[in-house]
């Protein structure tokens, strides 16, 4: 027997101008539920701001998305953790376009709530002062605390989604039993209702009662009580509890990792097709599925099986892959079952690597390139999109299929920003791809990527690298600053002087003076830019060339003066 919930919920607009509460609960397979577990998600929209009822549904929303999105070895608390701190990595970044970053009370922030029910386990996140209770054996226990600090004779939000820079998320695990109750409640429900209101309301429960018209009832008192603010409540009864018993982990080791497999060999309905790779790292499988279709499997290797960081990677690449959605990015597979060991599965792409394509045409159409360029963007931007940086473009992780669109694959150096970073490699990427920055030990940008799309470009039309193996060597900004671009022009192509400045701006070894947006990027590489000679004149690469021509300036000046 399975876990068995009743839920219900109200929320209104109360007084308030506008209702900025949000409340959903997740309505999922019985055999995902049974995998993950049932969510339940509240969340209060900051009252100064007027577009805080963005940030609350995108939190309730995207928690309950993304967290079905998870790879399931992960345990419930990491991947709720991975999900809020990205989603608060996205509402942190919206503040920054929007100018809110000074204001953030006024941007999209808000406080959030969600139980999560799994197994004889109730999961609690929180952040902020909405807040969570249980009802048991007669007594109303408030589980969660809130995060405000007295400053100028009022109560202020010390934690929000989206507010700082950094986030720290309540967490906590209780056992349940049959007939437990959870609330979840925002302040203008718990603030204008007595303790022994709503311990008497929740009293009256039994297994006929409707739980909305309760979360009415409850709603109804707190505004006929003088509640000036949105109105929101949601309660969870537990009927019947599992009949199998589930403890949680930090990693779910019941899983354990597959065994080295053979063609033929089968797995959770699958069987090996192929082997595709095998490295001190991974094992990678295509495998065909009950239903006929093709999928790729990768599991961790038998050195890295008993590695955490390294099953951390593999099971976040699944997760990358289900939060990214576009047609030019590799896709996560979900299986209608649970699965028997520890892997991650994702959909077959039948084409080449842009390597291949590369050694098929040495003297490719520039047509050809940009557009293959314009659908590698499209990729990235929608990663970018979703906070996510890939920091491995490189051709041999781009596939070409027949019918010319292109899909980025491996993400396993990808990071979410906005996560901890302790997973993330320290060179990620592959030397000729990768920007500079990385050679230093800093950490990757937006930019970075946009690097490492242009050198894939530079490297489909010449066959080369804009600096070639030498920028690995380079440790230190000076040295990277001695570099010099090496131009597209005059290497027997016929190639638009337009396109060798927009390279050369996007391959500058300084950041600051790339391009800052990949729109920028390839718009300048299909059109020409009147002003981008001029600035590259005084700016990257060429600025050695400047400072020399202007010293021979200088020394005719000197000459002409000394003459008369």
């Amino acid at each position: 027997m399975s876990l068995n919930l009743t839920i219900g919920q109200y929320s209104v607009i109360g007084r308030a101008s506008k209702n900025q509460d949000f409340v959903d609960y997740s309505t999922v397979s019985n055999s995902l539920s049974q995998e993950k577990g049932i969510v339940v998600a509240i969340a209060d929209g900051i009252g100064s701001s007027l577009v805080s009822q963005i940030a609350s549904e995108t939190a309730v929303r995207s928690f309950i998305v993304d967290y079905y999105a998870t790879n399931s070895a992960w345990s419930v608390k990491h991947a709720g953790n991975q999900v809020l701190l990205a989603c608060h990595s996205w509402l942190f970044q919206q503040n920054r376009h929007h100018s809110y970053s000074a204001t953030p009370e006024k941007g999209f922030c808000c406080t959030f709530s969600a139980v999560i029910l799994r197994g004889n386990f109730a999961h609690l996140f929180h952040i902020g002062d909405t807040r969570i209770y249980r009802f048991e054996h007669q007594q109303l226990s408030l589980l969660t605390r809130d995060h405000r600090v007295w400053h100028e004779q009022k109560h202020i939000l010390s934690q929000a989604l989206g507010a700082q820079e950094k986030l720290n998320v309540d967490y906590d695990v209780v056992e349940i039993t049959e007939a437990s109750l959870f609330v979840l409640a925002t302040d203008g429900l718990f603030e204008f209702i007595p303790l022994s209101v709503m311990t008497e309301m929740l009293a009256n429960i039994n297994g006929n009662t409707d739980l909305n018209d309760t979360a009415k009832q409850m709603v109804d008192f707190a505004y006929s009580n003088g509640s000036d603010d949105n109105i929101s409540i949601q309660i969870v009864r537990v009927n019947k509890l599992p009949t199998h018993e589930y403890r949680p982990c930090i990693l779910d080791t019941q899983l354990p990792s597959p065994e080295p497999m053979e063609v033929g060999h089968q797995i959770d309905g699958m069987t090996v097709k192929q082997i595709l790779s095998r490295t001190t790292r991974s094992y990678v499988y295509l495998m065909q599925l009950s239903d006929g279709s093709n999928a790729v499997l990768k599991a961790p290797s038998r050195e890295f099986a008993a590695d955490d960081l390294a099953l951390e990677r593999l099971l976040q690449e699944e997760w990358i892959a289900n939060r990214v959605h576009s047609e030019f990015t590799l896709k996560a597979v979900h299986l209608n079952k649970q699965r028997s060991a520890l892997y991650s599965l994702f959909e077959y792409v039948d084409g080449q690597s842009l390597q291949e394509w590369r050694f098929k045409h040495p003297k490719p159409e520039l047509e050809s390139v940009l557009e293959i360029v314009t659908q590698i963007v499209k990729g990235v931007q929608a990663m970018h999109r979703s906070e996510i940086l890939h920091q491995d473009i490189r051709l041999t992780n781009i596939i070409l299929t027949k019918s010319g669109q292109i899909k980025i694959i491996d993400f396993g150096s990808a990071k979410l920003t906005g996560l901890d970073s302790d997973i993330s490699l320290q060179i990620p990427g592959t030397a000729l791809f990768m920007a500079p920055e990385y050679f230093l030990g800093q950490a990757g940008s937006h930019v970075s990527d946009l690097y490492s799309v242009a050198a894939v470009c530079y490297f489909l039309l010449t066959g080369q690298s804009p600096y070639g193996p030498a920028i690995a060597r380079c440790k230190n900004i000076q040295a990277q600053q001695r570099l010099n671009y090496q131009p597209i022009i005059g290497k027997g192509n016929d190639w638009p002087e337009w396109i060798d400045l927009a390279l050369q701006k996007a391959l500058n070894v300084d950041p600051i003076k790339r391009y800052q947006h990949l729109s920028e990027f390839i718009y300048d590489l299909h059109k020409p830019n009147p002003t981008l000679a001029r600035e590259l004149s005084f700016n990257g690469n060429n600025t050695n060339r400047f400072w020399q021509l202007l010293a021979v300036f200088e020394l005719l000046v000197i000459m002409w003066l000394s003459v008369f």
